[in-house]
Formats: C-alpha cells, sequence, structure tokens
C-alpha cells in the first residue's frame, strides 16, 4: 500500500457521489505489472544497457511492483545477460518473460530459468492481414505454446491477446478460452494502439471478466495514444482487472504506455482502491530511468514534473502558506518538496517568500524594486532567475 493519508489530499466532495465510486471493487488490491525493460525501451531511440536494466529493476522492487518484465532475451545478447541477472537478483518482485507464441522463445525464457511468461499473439483481423496469419493458425500456435511453455515447467502462463480492443469479440472469446484450456493461467486485454474510449475499456473487461469467470487474473495493458491511458486503466480496474500492465513515466510504442505512477495515484486519490505501490519512491524510479534513457520528461508531469510542487506566478505564491489552496495533494507523500520561482509572472509575495529562504533582508519598500528587476530578466531572458542572480538583485537595490 502507498503511504497516502487523508489529510495529505484535498479532493472535492463531488468525487464521493455514487455515480463516481460505484462499480468498483475494493476488497481486492490492484497491482502493477512493469515493462519498462521491454515495452518502455521500445520508445523511439531508447537503449537501455544491461546495467540500467538491473538498476532499473532494484528500483522497481523498491517502488513496490508486483511483476517485473525482465525483458525478450531474443533481442541481443545484452538483452539475455540482463534477464539472466534480474533473475538472479533476489528481488521481492516476481520476474516475468516476455515471448511471442513461438516455441524459440519459450525456450530462451527456459534456458535462463524463467519461472513465468507472459505469451502474446495478435487477435486482430487487422494485425493479421499485415502478419499473414489467419484465425485458425494464431489459434492453434496459442495453443501449441502454451502447453509447450506448461509442460517445460514455465509455473504461470498470461496469455497477452495484442490488439485485442479491436478483435471480434466472439473471436476473441474463443482465443481467451483456448488459451486457458490449454494451461493458460492469467490473460491480458490489450489496447494495443490506444484507441479504447475508457467507457469502452470498462465495457470490454467486464465482458471478458463475464467470460471467463471470478478466478481468473485479467490483466489491462493499454497505450496513450488519445492521452487516456490513466483514465483507460482506472475504467479496466472499474471493469474487473486485477492487474494493471505500464511503465514508469508512461514510456512505450509511439505514445507511449500508462504511467503505472499516475494510475496509482488516480485509483487511490480519486477512488479510494487499495493499491501495492509506495509512490514516496515514484520521482527517484522516475529519475533514474530518465538517465538510464538520456531523456527528460516535462517539467509539469504529473507526480514525477520537477515543477509540479514549484511556484511562480504572484497570484499563487500569494497562497503558498496553504498548500491544500493551490495543489490538489501534498507533496510529502511523493517525497517532493516545495518551492517559489521567480521570473516574469512573479509577484510581491514572491519576493518575500524567496528572501526568507535566503534568508535575505530588504525593506519592504524595496521589494518593488527588486521584482521588477526579476521581471525584466525573466522577460528578457524567457527562464526562471537563478538564486545568485536574486541575491545579486537585492545587493543592488538595498
Amino acid at each position: 500500500m502507498s503511504n497516502i493519508q487523508a489529510d495529505q489530499i484535498w479532493t472535492t466532495p463531488l468525487n464521493e457521489l455514487d455515480a463516481v465510486q460505484k462499480g468498483f471493487d475494493r476488497s481486492k488490491t490492484i497491482r502493477f505489472y512493469d515493462t519498462t525493460l521491454r515495452d518502455g525501451e521500445q520508445s523511439t531511440g531508447i537503449c537501455f544497457s544491461a546495467n540500467d536494466k538491473v538498476a532499473i529493476a532494484h528500483k522497481l522492487a523498491e517502488l513496490g511492483i508486483g511483476r517485473i518484465e525482465s525483458g525478450f532475451p531474443r533481442v541481443s545478447e545484452e538483452d539475455t545477460d540482463a534477464v539472466k541477472r534480474i533473475l538472479a537478483a533476489g528481488l521481492k518482485s516476481e520476474i516475468w518473460g516476455f515471448a511471442r507464441a513461438i516455441q524459440g522463445d519459450i525456450d530462451a525464457h527456459l534456458e535462463l530459468g524463467t519461472r513465468y511468461t507472459l505469451i502474446e499473439i495478435t487477435t486482430s483481423d487487422m494485425k493479421m492481414k499485415a502478419f499473414g496469419f489467419t484465425r485458425e493458425k494464431v489459434k492453434n500456435s496459442v495453443i501449441n505454446a502454451v502447453k509447450y511453455a506448461k509442460d517445460k515447467g514455465i509455473e504461470r502462463v498470461n496469455f497477452f491477446a495484442v490488439d485485442s480492443t479491436r478483435s471480434d469479440l466472439k473471436y476473441l472469446r474463443e482465443i481467451y478460452s483456448a488459451a486457458l484450456e490449454a494451461g493458460a493461467d492469467e490473460i491480458s486485454v490489450v489496447d494495443t494502439i490506444g484507441v479504447c474510449a475508457p467507457e469502452t475499456v470498462e465495457y470490454l473487461v467486464g465482458q471478458v471478466r463475464s467470460w471467463v469467470g471470478k478466478s481468473v487474473p485479467i490483466h489491462w495493458h493499454g497505450h496513450n495514444d488519445m492521452g487516456l491511458a490513466t483514465a483507460a486503466a482506472v475504467a479496466a480496474v472499474r471493469g474487473g482487472a486485477d492487474w494493471i500492465q505500464g511503465t514508469i513515466n508512461g514510456m512505450g510504442e509511439r505514445a507511449g504506455n500508462a504511467d503505472i505512477c499516475e494510475v496509482a495515484l488516480a485509483l487511490q486519490y480519486l477512488y479510494h482502491v487499495p493499491v501495492e505501490l509506495d509512490l514516496s519512491k515514484a520521482r527517484e524510479v522516475s529519475k533514474l530511468v530518465q538517465t538510464c534513457g538520456k531523456y527528460t520528461v516535462d517539467t509539469w508531469k504529473p507526480v514525477v514534473g520537477e515543477y509540479i510542487f514549484t511556484r511562480e506566478s504572484g497570484g499563487v505564491a500569494a497562497q503558498f502558506h496553504m498548500p491544500s489552496a493551490i495543489e490538489p495533494y501534498s507533496a510529502d507523500f511523493l517525497g517532493a518538496s516545495r518551492h517559489i520561482a521567480l521570473g516574469k509572472k512573479s509577484g510581491l509575495a514572491n519576493i518575500k517568500i524567496k528572501l526568507d529562504e535566503l534568508r535575505l533582508n530588504a525593506p519592504a519598500e524595496k521589494h518593488g524594486a527588486i521584482l521588477e528587476k526579476v521581471k525584466s530578466l525573466g522577460t528578457a531572458e524567457k527562464r526562471l532567475v537563478t538564486d545568485d542572480e536574486f541575491r545579486a538583485m537585492v545587493a543592488q537595490v538595498a
């Protein structure tokens, strides 16, 4: 469970309406399956080394990720090495492998000692056409791959129906049934292209739940092409999903995957759904993944953005003493700090707070002149004013 306390969130009473809260099974804790090391690395231009992947895996375990997808060993020798080392690391998280419905992919994991494997194949007619598959070929491939994995000693298999959301529902039901009959333990409902409205997700996951019964764990895997990955994941939980698959920072193919930390925050903060994740570690994990991937997220990104608890606007800074007036939740449970920034949009409140923060003295009648210097520099150079620059301004005016 995360460490969010009631006095650290400042929501609206409207969120408590029955129309908002209905439909969730709060008797179960939602857990997360992280695919940063595989699907996340599919972000264009991203390349994690084996050392990167091992370091990230350790941080994911500290975050409370239930399952870590270690990777796809047939991609390269370095990926093979990463999977081997992650398996040997003794992490609290379960380590899962990724495989296509191909014997060679499964063998690669067997050779490394992988105990749990996700097996994928497309189930939509559109993608079948692109690959030159038929429905019969896909069904046979699923049955053969699942049986092979189980017969060879894979303890648990998750059947991952690529492009589930664009699949014919009758055929999708047939494929899930075939996979389960062949020995699959779990199934994934997959919005590969990120085209589902949240309402559609809730409906589809609910349908799948009615097909497979209450005892089969259902995963949701969604992409962010419409900017709705978090909303879709929440809808999947309302529809009956047990696990949410996603990545750190929402990395992934095209517009990325669901951001695990955003989903965890929304489920707890807005819907009171218990999750297994320690959000106080979210920003630390995010920074590591950015460093390893050599990229940066937007400073305004939810949960992990550098400036989500930093205020530049004067009107907002005037309320800085009361966090609940200007922020939706406390910085404390994310292990973050609140800051005042100086720039074009600053006001006298910014000046006073920054003077106190830096333990500088300037008479009140000089604050306006200091502010003018701050605004002038911020406007001219289109950036924030540094603390050293502010000290110099104070010295000049005072």
